[in-house]
This record gives structure tokens, sequence and C-alpha cells, in this order.
């Protein structure tokens, strides 16, 4: 009975769950890096107090905390963050904004006109899209926004933006389609 022990079990589910957790330390990471670029003390920032206790409500180890603190107030010179807003139609012309953090442009850049080629989308032009949108605060808001009947449309939509979704340096995506 090969492959069928307690540990090999154990092993895999654990394999899992160390990858789930991984990502949401990553992103986690990410926006605390980008907050601390105002200032790396939680007294005097309140951006970065609020990302550091959304951190520790994921369990994230304090030892990654103070490193993404450090990585954003350049005390820790690898590799500086940037975000990064893109713009995008999605299938039937369905407009996208795509907001991401990254320490490497070009790969984000590359890894997600991959994902949108891959689901009939495409990268579109600075401000072709923006204009369908009002920011308000952090968030983008659609001025105009759809309905989508159409059931495979739904589908494509939802696959893509799951996609994007899996893509570590994709902080947020946005859309004015109602799904």
């Amino acid at each position: 009975m090969s492959g069928h022990s307690k540990w090999s079990k154990i092993k895999h589910t654990k394999k899992i769950t160390d990858a789930r957790k991984g990502k949401i330390f990553s992103k986690m990471a990410k926006m605390i890096a980008i907050v601390a670029r105002k200032g790396g003390d939680p007294e005097m920032n309140p951006a970065l107090r609020l990302a550091i206790e959304q951190a520790k409500s994921v369990n994230m180890p304090n030892d990654n905390i103070e490193r993404a603190i450090k990585r954003g107030t350049g005390e820790d010179k690898k590799g500086q963050l940037e975000e990064i807003t893109y713009e995008a139609y999605g299938p039937n012309g369905t407009p996208l904004i795509i907001e991401a953090i990254t320490d490497n442009k070009n790969r984000t850049l590359a890894e997600i006109k991959h994902i949108l080629s891959s689901f009939n989308s495409k990268l579109a032009e600075s401000g072709s899209v923006k204009y369908l949108f009002d920011k308000k605060g952090e968030d983008w808001l659609p001025k105009y926004s759809t309905e989508i009947t159409d059931e495979k449309l739904k589908e494509q939509l939802t696959k893509l933006f799951e996609a994007l979704d899996e893509q570590d340096d994709v902080k947020e995506i946005y859309s004015n389609v109602n799904l």
C-alpha cells in the first residue's frame, strides 16, 4: 500500500495550506512596505498601523512584518516595491483597472499581459479606461455600471478575475460590471 501513509496525507495538506499562507503573507508584506514609505513608526503612521493589524489578523509572524517595514522605509535595499496601475479591456470590451505592487515592473507587466491574452483581453493605453471611473479614496468606482446577461461572458470574466487575483503582484481589480 504505497503512498497511503498518514504522514503522506499530512505532508500534502500542509503543502497546500503553506502555499495559501505564503500568498497571503506576501501580499500583506507588500502592503506594509508601501505604506511604510510614509514613515516606519506605526504610532505616527495610521495606515501602517492598520496594515500591521491586518497582517496580525492573518497570523503573519512579527519577523516578516519588521522586514516589510524595513524594505518600505529603505533600510533594506533588496527590491524596492512600487505601485503600478494598468488599464485593460476584458472580454467584450469590459473596462478594467488593475492595481499591482511589484519589485519588478517588467516581470509583472509580462505576466499580466499573458493572463489578459489568455482570456481574450488586452492591455489599454494610459487614460483610455480611467475616464470611466472616479477615484474615491483608495478605490476606483465606476461612473456607469453595466449588467451582464450573457452567461458565457460572465464565466469568462469570472475566470479572468480569478487568474488575475492568483497573480501575486496584483493588489486589486476594478471593473464596471456587476457579476
